[in-house]
């Protein structure tokens, strides 16, 4: 699929922010997480915002799923994640779901670190159970 272009300048200011090492991850997993919403119509529309002053992407419809936000994980300087909300049940999900290939911080984040493969198949998974999260049986889908 083809890139998706930046339509809010605070977002892409962001993104040139972030360390140079991990700007290049950041933006691939942002161009993932829109593949993956362009792949299930129940999705529709992403809404690219900033939330915490970190990229957050949601559907632009209401109910439909749960923010997501990108970034450099604090702490670890060649670390960076996929947050999701704390009071879902989501990071529950990846944790069960992909105990041995997903690398799941607390109750919001998947970890993932310079050098290191992605899971590719797990985590479009885990997007797509973030931007669905309000439909039912969206846990199951795949």
């Amino acid at each position: 699929m083809s890139v998706v272009p930046f339509h809010a300048p605070d977002v892409a200011a962001r993104y040139q922010s972030f360390p140079a090492p991990l700007r290049g991850p950041l933006l691939e997993l942002r161009q993932r997480i829109f593949d993956v919403a362009a792949a299930r119509p129940a999705i529709g529309a992403l809404a690219e915002t900033l939330k915490w002053n970190e990229p957050a992407y949601h559907p632009a419809r209401p109910r439909i799923g749960t923010a997501i936000r990108l970034g450099p994980l604090r702490n670890e300087p060649e670390a960076y994640a996929l947050f999701v909300h704390c009071q879902t049940s989501l990071a529950g999900a990846f944790r069960q779901l992909y105990p041995d290939l997903l690398r799941v911080d607390g109750e919001r984040a998947l970890v993932f670190r310079l050098g290191e493969p992605v899971p590719a198949e797990a985590l479009d998974h885990c997007i797509a159970l973030a931007l669905t999260y309000h439909l039912k049986g969206a846990i199951s889908a795949g």
